[in-house]
C-alpha cells in the first residue's frame, strides 16, 4: 500500500520549524510538546500571540480525520449536506463497530455483513465519492489501524471516537469529537478548541515483571479520576516513558479519554522509531528524525516540569505494581495485591467467568505476545483455565502475525474463543446472553478501558474489572478474582502446586509484521460518478433534514423533560448495544433518548411526568409529545454530564425530539461542544445549589436570551406547578462564533449558508 499521506506529512514537517520558532517568540518561554504541535497547527497559520490555558478559544487546521462505522454514519449524513465535492483533508471510515462477538471470527463476521450490510455499502459508496479511505468490516478496530498506518510523531488529527486520543502513542495530539466537528475539518474549515490546560507525568524507572503500561494509567486514573483530567492534555515524560514500547505508549494515551482529557501523548522518541520502520514507514521515521528536537518538550521544560505544566504527577514505573480498576467505573483503583480485601469488603463476586483480551487499548503484538507467555506457562505446567477467554485482535495485521507466530493455536489450546478484528464485548457488541437485564451477579476481567454497568455485556449485574492482558490472563486461569500470581500459587491436573512464571514478549514481531489482506480500499480519484443510494423506508439510515433556525426570541413556556440524578454518561442518553443498528437513522435512535437517565423525582429510569396531561411515561414519549403539543423541553443534569463517548447522537437525539436546552452543573468536554454544534444552549447552573431547585412539573422562561452574548450569563425564570417562581442565573462558554451556530440552527446551517453565499 506504500505509506499513506507522505506529502501532507512532508507538509507539516516543513513548516514546523518556523512554526514553532514564531510560538517560542509569542509564548516566551520553553515549549512543552503539546505546544508545540498545537501552535505548529494554528488555523491562521504562525503564531502571534501566546494563549490563555483554559480560557482562549483557537482555531486549529488539523491534518486528518478519523471515523468508525457507529459515527460516521451520521458524520457523513451531515458532510453531504454540506455542499462539498471532496474532503479537504486525509478522512478514513473504519468498520468495527457493528460486528456482534458471540461464536467466533467468522461467523461472527458473516453475521455483520447480513444485518449491517446496507450500512456498510452506504459508508463505502459515501467513502468512494467524497476521497475517503474505507477500512472494511474484519480490517481491524479504527485506533489500532490508524497507529499501524496513518499515526505520525507531531501531527494532529480528530476522530469521531473518543479514543482517537490513542495516536498520542506515536507522539500525535489526536483529539475525540463529534461528527459535527469532523464535517467543519472535512469541509475545509477551522476545527475550534479551548486552548488546553497541561498536566505533565513524569515516569522515571523501568517496569518489571508482572507490571505493564495499562497500570501506569489505571493508576494514573485512580490519582486524578473520571473528571480530573477534563480540558487539559496529558504529557508523558521522563526516562520511563522512553523504555516503553510505542504500542505501550498507546495504551496509556487510549485510555485518557477516561480521565476526561483532552487528549495524551508522549514525545518522539527510539520506540517511535522502531514502530514506524516495522509498520512500513521508514520515510516518516526519516523525516521525523530530521526535525526530532522539534517533536518532543523542550529539556528546560522537562527538567524543571513544576514551571511549564499545571499540575504534575511523578510515577516510578520500578515500584508501580498491577493494578484491577472497577467494577462500574474504570477510575476506581486497586493493586492487585489488595484485591482479597477489598473484594470481601465489597461484596464483589470473586469468581471470575470471563477473561477478554483485545480492545484499541490492548490488541497489540505485545499485549499478546504477553498474554499468551502467561497462556504457554500455563499450558506447560498443566493448567486449564477456570475462566473463559475471548480475544480480540486489533488488526488484521496483527491477527494474521499472532497466527503465523503460533500464538492463535496456544490460546485456542486454552480453550479460547477468537473473535473478529473489532471492538465486540469493549462496546456492548457481545451476545453473551438471550436476556441481558436479568443477567446473573458475576465478574470478568478485560483489557479494554470502560467499564460501566452493562458497558460489556448488557448486564447490570456483571462487575467488569480492567487490567493489563498478561493478568487478565493470569486471572482467567486462576477463575479468582483475589488471585495474585506474584505471590499466589495454583493446582494443576496432578495435584501439584504451581506458580506461574513472569509474562515475556516481544515489543515488535521478531520476523516482521506480515498481512495477506489487510482490508483497505482506496477511494476513486474522481467520485462524481459515485451514487449514494439511501432508500426511504430503511430503517437503518435516513437523510437528515436541517434544524430550524432560532426565531430571535426568548424562549418561554418549556417544559422540564427529567431532571436527570447522578452519573449521566453519553451511554446513559444514547446507549450502544443493539441501538448501534440506528446509528443512521435520527428519528429511530431517537427511542432511546435518556431512557438509561436516573429521574431524580423517582429514582427510576425511562418513567417521567408528562406535565401535558399529568401522566408518567417513557422519556422520548413524552418528548415527543411536547414537540407534537409545540412546547419546548429542557433537561437538567447533575455532574460531569455527558462523559463517556464521543457519540452526537446524545446531542442530536434531544434536539430531534424538541429539547432547547440542557443545564447542568459541569459537562464532559466534548459533549458540551456537540450541544453547541446541534443549535442547543448547553448551560451550567452559576450556583450548583439551584439543581435543588429544579421541580418535577417546572415550566423555564428564558427571559433574556434575545440579548446573548459571549461572557454574558443567560436569567432563567423558574414556575413552579403552585404558581411560586425562583429566578436563577446559568453560565455558558459560548464565544461569538458558536452563538452564530445557535442562531442558524446548527453549525452546519451555517456551513451550508457561507457555501452558498
Amino acid at each position: 500500500m506504500g505509506v499513506f499521506d507522505l506529502d501532507m506529512i512532508k507538509q507539516v514537517y516543513a513548516r514546523f520549524p518556523e512554526r514553532i520558532a514564531a510560538a517560542r517568540k509569542a509564548v516566551g518561554k520553553p515549549l512543552t510538546l503539546s505546544e508545540k504541535i498545537l501552535y505548529a497547527h494554528l488555523w491562521d497559520g504562525e503564531a502571534k500571540e501566546a494563549y490563555e490555558r483554559g480560557k482562549s478559544y483557537v482555531d486549529f487546521d488539523p491534518d486528518r480525520v478519523a471515523m468508525q462505522d457507529a459515527t460516521a454514519q451520521m458524520a457523513l449524513l451531515q458532510f453531504m449536506q454540506a455542499g462539498k465535492k471532496k474532503v479537504a483533508v486525509p478522512s478514513t471510515v473504519h468498520c468495527d463497530h457493528l460486528i456482534q462477538a458471540r461464536i467466533g471470527a467468522s461467523a461472527d463476521l458473516q453475521e455483520a455483513m447480513n444485518k449491517s450490510s446496507e450500512v456498510f455499502n452506504f459508508l463505502e459508496s459515501v467513502s468512494n465519492k467524497y476521497g475517503i479511505g474505507f477500512w472494511k468490516p474484519g480490517a481491524g478496530i479504527i485506533h489500532q489501524v490508524v497507529l499501524e498506518n496513518y499515526a505520525f510523531p507531531g501531527g494532529m488529527m480528530i476522530g469521531t471516537d473518543s479514543h482517537t486520543v490513542n495516536a498520542g502513542g506515536l507522539g500525535m495530539v489526536a483529539i475525540g469529537v463529534g461528527g459535527a466537528d469532523a464535517v467543519d475539518v472535512m469541509a475545509g474549515m477551522p476545527w475550534e478548541l479551548k486552548f488546553p490546560k497541561l498536566i505533565g507525568v513524569k515516569l522515571t524507572g523501568k517496569l518489571n515483571g508482572w507490571t505493564a503500561p495499562k497500570d501506569v494509567i489505571l493508576k494514573v486514573a485512580g490519582i486524578l479520576t473520571v473528571k480530573g483530567g477534563t480540558g487539559a492534555i496529558v504529557e508523558y515524560f521522563g526516562e520511563g516513558a522512553k523504555s516503553m514500547s510505542c504500542t505501550g505508549k498507546g495504551t496509556i494515551c487510549n485510555m485518557g479519554a477516561e480521565i476526561g482529557a483532552t487528549t495524551s501523548t508522549f514525545g518522539y522518541d527510539e520506540s517511535m522509531e522502531r514502530y514506524l520502520r516495522a509498520t512500513g514507514r521508514a520515510e516518516v521515521a526519516d523525516l521525523a528524525n530530521g526535525i526530532k528536537e522539534h517533536l518532543t518538550g523542550d529539556d528546560e521544560v522537562y527538567a524543571n516540569p513544576e514551571k511549564y505544566f499545571d499540575q504534575v504527577i511523578e510515577i516510578d514505573l520500578s515500584t508501580l505494581s498491577p493494578h484491577l480498576n472497577g467494577p462500574f467505573t474504570p477510575d476506581l483503583a486497586t493493586p492487585v495485591a489488595e484485591m482479597k480485601e477489598k473484594a470481601k469488603a465489597n461484596d464483589w463476586p470473586t469468581q471470575v467467568e470471563w477473561g477478554l483480551i483485545g480492545s484499541c487499548t490492548n490488541s497489540s503484538y505485545e499485549d499478546i505476545s504477553r498474554a499468551c507467555s502467561i497462556a504457554e506457562d500455563a499450558l506447560a505446567k498443566g493448567l486449564k483455565p477456570k475462566a473463559e477467554f475471548g480475544i480480540n485482535p486489533g488488526s488484521e495485521q496483527v491477527r494474521y502475525t499472532i497466527e503465523r507466530d503460533g500464538f492463535i493455536n496456544t490460546f485456542e489450546k486454552l480453550g479460547a474463543r477468537i473473535f473478529t478484528n473489532a471492538c465486540g464485548p469493549c462496546i456492548g457488541q457481545w451476545g453473551r446472553y438471550n436476556d441481558p437485564k436479568n443477567g446473573p451477579k458475576n465478574s470478568i476481567v478485560h483489557s479494554f478501558n470502560r467499564n460501566f454497568a452493562k458497558r460489556a455485556d448488557g448486564n447490570p449485574n456483571t462487575h467488569a474489572f480492567v487490567t493489563s492482558p498478561e493478568m487478565v490472563a493470569a486471572i482467567a486461569i486462576a477463575g479468582d478474582l483475589r488471585f495474585n500470581p506474584i505471590t499466589d500459587t495454583l493446582i494443576n491436573d496432578k495435584g501439584e502446586e504451581v506458580k506461574l512464571a513472569e509474562p515475556t514478549g516481544w515489543e515488535l514481531p521478531p520476523k516482521g509484521f506480515e498481512v495477506e489482506d489487510p482490508g483497505y480500499v482506496e477511494p476513486a480519484a474522481d467520485g462524481s460518478h459515485v451514487e449514494v443510494v439511501v432508500k426511504p423506508d430503511s430503517d437503518r439510515l435516513q437523510l437528515l433534514d436541517p434544524f430550524k433556525p432560532w426565531d430571535g426570541k426568548n424562549i418561554t413556556g418549556a417544559k422540564l423533560l427529567i431532571k436527570a440524578y447522578g452519573k449521566c454518561t453519553t451511554d446513559h442518553i444514547s446507549m450502544a448495544g443493539p441501538w448501534l443498528r440506528y446509528r443512521g437513522h435520527l428519528d429511530n435512535i431517537s427511542n432511546n433518548t435518556l431512557t438509561g437517565a436516573v429521574n431524580a423525582f423517582n429514582k427510576e429510569t425511562n418513567r417521567i411526568k408528562n406535565q401535558l396531561d399529568g401522566s408518567y411515561g417513557e422519556v422520548p414519549a413524552v418528548a415527543r409529545a411536547y414537540k407534537a403539543a409545540g412546547v419546548p423541553s429542557v433537561v437538567v443534569g447533575d455532574s460531569n454530564y455527558g462523559e463517556g463517548s464521543s457519540r452526537e447522537h446524545a446531542a442530536m437525539q434531544p434536539r430531534h425530539l424538541g429539547v432547547v436546552a440542557v443545564l447542568v452543573k459541569s459537562f464532559a468536554r466534548i459533549h458540551e461542544t456537540n450541544l453547541k454544534k446541534q443549535g442547543m444552549l448547553g448551560l451550567t447552573f452559576a450556583n450548583e445549589a439551584d439543581y435543588d431547585k429544579i421541580q418535577e412539573d417546572d415550566t423555564f422562561n428564558f427571559v433574556d436570551l434575545t440579548d446573548f452574548a459571549e461572557g454574558k450569563p443567560l436569567t432563567i425564570e423558574l414556575v413552579h406547578a403552585d404558581g411560586s417562581k425562583d429566578i436563577i442565573k446559568a453560565n455558558h462558554t459560548y464565544n461569538e462564533a458558536q452563538i452564530e451556530w445557535f442562531k442558524a440552527g446548527s453549525a452546519l446551517n451555517l456551513i451550508k449558508k457561507q457555501q452558498s453565499a
